[in-house]
């Protein structure tokens, strides 16, 4: 094996490649749409993923209004929060989140969110999502590539 030269190469801040891509959220299953983001935030699809480094890719995903929940999830799943007084328990359902303004956004956020491992480096990398409920986005001047986010595992 003296040909062949084995090394680990691990991803620093300045080093990595990171990209802007958009995911069109239309018509997708949330769940499953989420698992793909949170894996694109991180950089788990490129090979040079390093797990405590931010190495993954700036995603945009619009549309958000459109997304969609299968069986009775929009009514029966139920997202907790505490506000840190006594009795703070709040409680609420996708169909709540949808009705407020700027819902989806919300919903697609606190979804990924909760994906992602819980330390500093995801509250960080949380920061480099953008969730738009309509088609257009803000960021025309990073000049983002589209992808499907069907074909990805």
């Amino acid at each position: 094996m003296d040909t062949l030269s084995f090394k680990t190469t691990n991803v620093n801040k300045v080093t990595a490649k990171k990209e802007w891509v958009v995911v069109d959220a239309t018509d997708q299953v949330l769940g499953r749409m989420c698992t793909k983001v949170a894996k694109l935030l991180r950089g788990k699809y490129k090979p040079e993923f390093t797990p405590f480094v931010d190495c993954g890719d700036n995603v945009i995903v619009i549309n958000a209004d459109k997304i969609r929940l299968t069986g009775k999830k929009m009514t029966d799943r139920i997202y907790y929060s505490y506000t840190g007084y006594p009795g703070g328990q709040r409680e609420a359902t996708p169909a709540s989140i949808l009705a407020k303004p700027n819902g989806a956004e919300k919903l697609v956020r606190r979804v990924v969110k909760g994906m992602l491992p819980k330390n500093k480096l995801a509250r960080k990398i949380i920061g480099n999502l953008y969730v738009y409920g309509g088609a257009e986005h803000q960021q025309e001047a990073q000049s983002p590539k589209t992808i499907d986010i069907n074909i990805l595992k």
